[in-house]
């Protein structure tokens, strides 16, 4: 894998759905993240989890897919986005673009699947 492409491997568990991703998620890459969230509300799942230790690089089209998909998930109150295992890189994007207090973020992501 080259340093600007998204792998994206979803597992649909039985309280929530969730993804681990590696890779970049960019101007280029969004779309992907973007179309994999997009089908997954679509199918009716709202619970979902994003495992984040992976990903190298997040930019603002990557931070409006996560905003999309939360308010999304959170529309009448069916359910939520969680990120767990976020770098340290990741963790200060969210920082710096205010997104930390708008997540529920987890050291873990057996801690994000249990949340539901």
């Amino acid at each position: 894998m080259t340093e600007s492409t998204l792998a994206i491997e979803q597992l649909e568990l039985k309280h929530c759905d969730l993804f681990r991703m590696s890779g970049r998620i960019d101007g280029s890459t969004a779309p992907q993240f973007e179309e994999a969230m997009q089908a997954t509300t679509n199918a009716g799942h709202y619970k979902i989890v994003l495992n984040l230790a992976e990903v190298s690089y997040m930019s603002s089209a990557a931070l409006r897919v996560l905003i999309s998909t939360s308010k999304e998930c959170r529309k009448l109150k069916r359910g939520d986005v969680r990120l767990a295992e976020v770098n340290e890189r990741i963790a200060q994007v969210l920082d710096l673009a205010g997104l930390n207090v708008l997540f529920k973020i987890f050291d873990s992501e057996a801690e994000a699947v249990d949340s539901f």
